[in-house]
This record gives structure tokens, sequence and C-alpha cells, in this order.
């Protein structure tokens, strides 16, 4: 399958860019890998991460609903409890996309880092 099976054109409106840029911030997979587990409210998906700071949190919640792939699920209980869960489109990004990334990088991720550990020898 050659590049232009994926995009006609290399331009900036391209789909094969908008897809590959879905892992193009760090902790937007992680966070989508630990809403994969089910609905979370905020707290509980920021100890499940772990190390994640909450401006950076809230910056992947942004970029992750605006991308239509997770929801922010608001309860008007006493008091008002919010959780956050995938979409259909963020399940399926997380069940195709991700789960594919995760079984080449187990099946390859030994040669990735000695290739890495190579470069960074010379």
């Amino acid at each position: 399958m050659g590049a232009g099976d994926f995009c006609e054109d290399f331009v900036a409106d391209c789909r094969m860019r908008m897809a590959t840029d879905l892992f193009a911030h760090a902790w937007d997979s992680v966070v989508l890998a630990a809403l994969a587990e089910g609905p979370r409210r905020r707290r509980s998906l920021r100890a499940r991460i772990g190390g994640i700071s909450d401006k950076a949190l809230t910056e992947a919640i942004h970029r992750l609903a605006g991308n239509g792939l997770i929801e922010r699920r608001f309860f008007p209980e006493a008091p008002p409890r919010v959780e956050y869960a995938l979409t259909d489109l963020g399940r399926s990004f997380a069940d195709g996309p991700m789960r594919a990334l995760g079984a080449w990088v187990t099946e390859h991720g030994d040669e990735l880092v000695a290739a890495q550990e190579r470069l960074s020898a010379t």
C-alpha cells in the first residue's frame, strides 16, 4: 500500500494527517487507554494515569472531546458529578489503531529500543 492510498496529496487537510495527529500528543492515547476500561471521574482518571498534571489532563480532555473521541457526562446530583467516557468513535479508535499500534510495539519494541540506543551511542 503506497502513501497515495492514504492521501491523494500531502496537504494540510489530508485525512491521514488528521488521523496521525491523534497520536501526536503524549497524553492523549494514555487518557484514551484509561477510559477504555470504562467511564471515570476526573480524579479517578488522573489517579489511574499517574504522572499527568492537571493542566495536561485538561488539555487532553479538550482535544479528545473536540475530536469526538470522548464525552463529558454531567449528572445533576448533589453534589454534581461529571464523568468522562469514550464515544463510539473513541471506542473504535481504541479498539482499532491503538490496539494495532500496541500489538506492533509489543512485537517490535526491542528492535525500536535497540535502534534508539545505537543512535544515542554515536
